[in-house]
């Protein structure tokens, strides 16, 4: 028998999303994953345009094609606005209000609306008008220079602090407020993202502890950032690695048990700093002694806290299941792994999707988004738009 969960909590919110980089794209897929439905606006492809679109964060969207420089294209935009909830804008200051469509306008047409802008800079800072990606958006929030090893320059952690995380999730925050504050005042409102804020708000607690004992040190050599022994990957026999994170007595006695080994044996104090590096390179040691799987086996269950670092591609291999971000117990998100309908709140409702969130096919341009258009307001393609050069335009003649 089917699990009975109501509605996600999202359903019935209706995005419009500028089609864009990661970061807008991230929030749009979270907003998604709890139950709104969300249509992408595309701009017309080229004819020799690649046929595997490049933006994979498009699960469950639909897409229709519009060319924002025609008034046609921008006059559909503005007869949709009154019945949408939420706008997304992932363009450089400037671009909507170029395109007639800024905050001012959208909200003139629909005074509920949320419009969350996601800029990678300040709106009113001093790189406002310069081009951006994610490592330098973290590089100005001082959040890059809290990585990388002792003597060794700065690396960006792939693009996960900023565009995901500083960027795309915090937008979803901010929509997510906007939506809880509409509840009361009937009003929408514009939600300012940037990614330097946003990183800058996820460092909060090393930039607090600069002024500390916790993380005052030169970078690569505090407690969390691979300074110390008891907290950092060491490598094993056969070239794969475990990751110890024994801060606490208690834990670090464990992991001792476990490597065999008493501290008295130990060629230093864990509790001294002048001791952290050779205590280091006897765990470097220690770990290539065994396989992955063998440490595995000596520590699954224990308060070591040691375990493996996995790749993704051996989490799919092993049928690790991809599920929403957070578990609502009584109203959760859709459910991204494939699978039937009756399953437990964590997992998700519904079906999932194709590829189990570990491969996506991504979404065209103007893919099944005349159905979405369908469904929110009836809309047929020659009554109330057409198309012109690739991209949907309102027809002058339509009526609604």
């Amino acid at each position: 028998m089917a699990t009975q969960f109501a509605d996600p909590p999202l359903k019935g919110i209706r995005v419009l999303e500028f089609a864009g980089l990661a970061p807008g794209p991230f929030a749009g897929l979270l907003l998604s994953d709890y139950g709104a439905t969300v249509l992408r606006l595309d701009r017309p492809p080229p004819p020799n345009a690649p046929s595997t679109p490049s933006d994979q964060l498009t699960r469950r969207k639909t897409s229709i094609t519009l060319d924002l420089k025609s008034p046609g294209g921008v006059a559909l935009v503005k007869k949709l606005l009154p019945e949408v909830d939420v706008v997304i804008d992932p363009f450089r200051p400037g671009v909507l209000e170029k395109l007639g469509l800024g905050p001012d306008v959208l909200l003139g047409l629909n005074e509920r609306v949320i419009v969350a802008r996601m800029t990678g800079f300040r709106r009113d800072g001093k790189y406002k008008d310069m081009a951006g990606h994610d490592i330098n958006y973290i590089a100005v929030s001082g959040v890059l220079s809290l990585f990388g090893r002792h003597h060794e320059k700065p690396y960006p952690p792939g693009n996960l602090v900023g565009d995901f995380a500083g960027g795309g999730a915090m937008c979803f925050i901010g929509i997510l407020l906007a939506l809880l504050s509409r509840h009361g005042t009937g009003k929408g409102q514009v939600v300012e993202a940037n990614m330097v804020d946003g990183s800058a708000v996820l460092a909060t607690m090393p930039r607090l502890g600069l002024k500390t004992d916790v993380w005052r040190r030169q970078r690569g050599t505090n407690l969390l950032d691979g300074g110390a022994p008891f907290y950092d990957t060491y490598e094993t026999q056969d070239e794969k690695y475990m990751a110890v994170g024994a801060i606490e007595p208690q834990f670090y006695a464990a992991l001792l048990r476990g490597l065999g080994v008493s501290a008295s044996e130990l060629p230093g104090d864990r509790d001294r700093r002048e001791d952290w590096p050779v205590l280091k390179q006897w765990f470097e040691k220690k770990f290539k002694t065994k396989t992955r799987r063998e440490w595995e086996d000596i520590f699954d269950g224990t308060d070591a806290c040691c375990t493996p670092v996995f790749s993704h591609q051996e989490l799919e291999a092993q049928g690790h299941e991809q599920r929403p971000a957070v578990t609502l117990t009584g109203s959760p998100g859709y459910a991204v792994q494939e699978g039937g309908e009756g399953r437990k709140a964590a997992t998700g409702q519904g079906k999932g999707v194709r590829g189990s969130g570990w491969s996506e096919e991504g979404l065209r341009a103007g893919e099944e988004g005349e159905e979405t258009l369908k469904a929110w307001v009836g809309w047929s393609k020659g009554r109330q738009y057409g198309v012109e050069k690739g991209g949907m335009v309102w027809l002058d003649s339509a009526k609604l």
